[in-house]
């Protein structure tokens, strides 16, 4: 964890950051029109894309609310358990990946394959300034718990 603190940690909300990178998205497809690309199972892809989103999003935040810890990724400091279990197993941030999916889901509603382009600016960021910082909280607050945690389970997928 080298990045050292910065202003910005913790201080967008992911749901803002994802909603700015879908509207650039958004904004490219409409301003290059000429680059779109429909095809025979778009809107089956962007379906399944979104309701995989979905549920990465979902099913986490209940097994965190169960758990009776925060989910608020502003304040991971304030974590009272460390959530281990169903898709954390797999992903220590699968609420990031189901808004990272959710992008590709929109990138396909869009048939705009620049704009899908756009869509790993939101993993960048929220790597730097969200995921980083909550892993030095965790690290602190947890120790040898968190380090076995993190160990075991990659950051994304």
């Amino acid at each position: 964890m080298s990045a050292r603190p910065t202003a910005l940690d913790t201080r967008i909300p992911p749901p803002v950051v994802l909603l700015s990178v879908g509207f650039a998205m958004w904004l490219l497809a409409r301003l290059t029109p000429q680059f779109a690309v429909h095809f025979l199972l778009q809107w089956p892809l962007a379906t399944a894309l979104a309701v995989t989103g979905l549920l990465c999003e979902v099913l986490p935040g209940l097994r965190f609310r169960r758990a009776g810890t925060t989910v608020n990724p502003l304040r991971p400091q304030n974590s009272s358990r460390l959530v281990v279990e169903g898709l954390n197993r797999y992903s220590r941030n699968p609420m990031y990946l189901g808004q990272q999916v959710l992008l590709f889901a929109w990138a396909a509603m869009l048939a705009h394959p620049l704009s899908a382009l756009l869509a790993p600016l939101f993993a960048l960021y929220i790597t730097r300034f969200q995921i980083v910082p909550e892993e030095r909280a965790l690290a602190a607050h947890f120790g040898a718990e968190y380090e076995a945690y993190r160990a075991r389970v990659r950051r994304w997928i």
